[in-house]
């Protein structure tokens, strides 16, 4: 029964990633217009073999530290908000600015409408469907993590990762409205620098190294992780999910932010808090590896002093 159950959340969830990928797709290849964008629907096009690769080889029809139903959604996905985004781009420039042959590729398509009872939503402006695909795909990322198999994890270690996206999606978003800014809704390098960290970041939500084995750590004895080796390992599981959400978004975007106030002289109140945001997580993330590390270090060293003693 639990295994049909699995199987059957491993449905749902795909079919939600399915929707949205080729909803995003299809706006790509309208924008476009040309065919040739439907080759980008290939990502959730292989979900159907890698459920069936999955459930046959995993035993609770999940995958424990990466998780590729949500790398081959992110495949789809991100392409396609790249070209949504530098359609935009190229909407926004001056009508008497050469394009060039590298920016030929993103010119933009007129729109036509479809008919029927679509019209009202083809009429959509560009802008409107790119925030609107963005928005609900962070949306659709943590629903969808939250309906599939939850594999090795505990419901409370997967609270706390779904708690954990919604963090991280809403300092991603925040990006694209840094796009819309009036030193910066035309400045290529920017948005295409933008784009990049955005892509970067996303990358997080296909590992599921993060809040793994918190909740084990904080109700297991320290010696029980001595005598399993534990000691012994460089990092710990949680040490190595705060250093990827360093590395992968805080540092990055700190970066990015700062150059933004500093040199595009992009001020305004949500600039100033999530910079302020990401100065303070950088800086807690630190002190709790930091911490982990020194506690680490004093257990192990009590212990085996304890041990000479004897």
């Amino acid at each position: 029964m639990c295994r049909l159950l699995n199987i059957l959340l491993a449905l749902v969830s795909r079919f939600l990633f399915t929707v949205h990928g080729v909803v995003t797709v299809w706006r790509v290849v309208e924008e476009k217009g040309e065919p040739v964008y439907w080759l980008l629907l290939l990502g959730v096009a292989l979900l159907g073999v890698e459920m069936a690769i999955t459930i046959k080889c995993t035993e609770n029809a999940e995958w424990k530290w990466f998780s590729p139903m949500v790398f081959l959604y992110l495949s789809t996905i991100i392409p396609s908000i790249w070209f949504l985004e530098l359609n935009l781009l190229q909407s926004k420039m001056p009508l008497n600015s050469s394009s060039g042959p590298d920016l030929h590729l993103f010119s933009q398509i007129p729109i036509t409408s479809v008919g029927g009872s679509l019209d009202m939503v083809c009429h959509l402006d560009p802008e409107n469907w790119a925030a609107g695909l963005e928005q609900t795909m962070l949306i659709v990322l943590v629903v969808g993590r939250w309906l599939m198999p939850k594999g090795d994890m505990s419901r409370d270690q997967l609270s706390q990762l779904l708690m954990v996206y919604v963090g991280l999606g809403a300092d991603i978003l925040d990006i694209f409205d840094t796009f819309k800014e009036p030193e910066v809704k035309t400045n290529r390098a920017v948005i295409i620098v933008g784009l990049s960290l955005f892509s970067w970041a996303l990358m997080q939500f296909p590992l599921v190294l993060t809040q793994t084995s918190t909740s084990k750590a904080q109700s297991e004895p320290v010696s029980a992780h001595l005598e399993d080796g534990g000691g012994a390992s460089c990092c710990s599981s949680e040490v190595w999910s705060l250093l990827l959400t360093v590395g992968m978004q805080d540092g990055p975007f700190l970066v990015y932010r700062l150059y933004l106030m500093i040199q595009e002289n992009v001020l305004n109140q949500l600039m100033i808090f999530f910079t302020c945001k990401n100065i303070l997580i950088v800086l807690l993330e630190v002190y709790r590896i930091c911490v982990v590390h020194y506690f680490k270090w004093a257990e192990s060293h009590h212990i085996c002093m304890f041990s000479l003693a004897q």
